[in-house]
């Protein structure tokens, strides 16, 4: 297996785990989060991220167009949680995944299996040239991150989810 066919299965099995998930989450439930410790995001700020956790980011390391201004502080790259936009509906959500979905496989297959294995690039928010497959995937890890998040935010809200709705089975 390459760098592009393992990409590409990683990300079709992500996204199809995050997209089960969705079909969990209820509208009213998009202004909770839990009710203890600080700076968590809502439900519907969560889903929000989700749609732009892998693709765009993928798309500034394949690209160099990161789409925001050059020179960012860190807040602005890390706002606190009730900076962070919110997901209207889980409908606009799973529109807006899909295109992220697709912007990813655009980007692995647009990076081709030489420059996946042998291009180093850095990141906005650490300058540790890596090679690009490597953040691809890192990227990829991220979306899964906050797919566990939402996984955990449905099991807080007593949904019924077990490992199975985590891996997308």
């Amino acid at each position: 297996m390459n760098w592009t066919q393992m990409l590409q299965q990683q990300v079709n099995d992500v996204y199809h785990a995050t997209e089960g998930l969705l079909e969990l989450v209820d509208d009213d439930q998009l202004d909770w989060k839990p009710e203890t410790g600080t700076n968590w995001m809502t439900t519907g700020q969560l889903l929000t991220h989700l749609t732009n956790s892998c693709g765009s980011a993928m798309k500034g390391f394949v690209t160099g167009d990161w789409g925001m201004p050059e020179e960012m502080s860190e807040e602005d790259m890390l706002p606190p949680a009730e900076k962070l936009p919110t997901a209207p509906s889980v409908a606009w959500t799973r529109k807006k995944l899909a295109a992220d979905k697709q912007l990813a496989l655009d980007m692995i297959a647009q990076a081709g299996e030489e420059n996946l294995a042998n291009k180093m690039v850095s990141a906005p928010w650490n300058a540790t040239p890596r090679p690009l497959g490597y953040q691809l995937s890192e990227m990829i890890a991220h979306l899964a991150s906050h797919k566990s998040q939402l996984f955990y935010y449905l099991k807080l809200q007593g949904k019924p989810v077990h490992t199975g709705n985590l891996w997308g089975m």
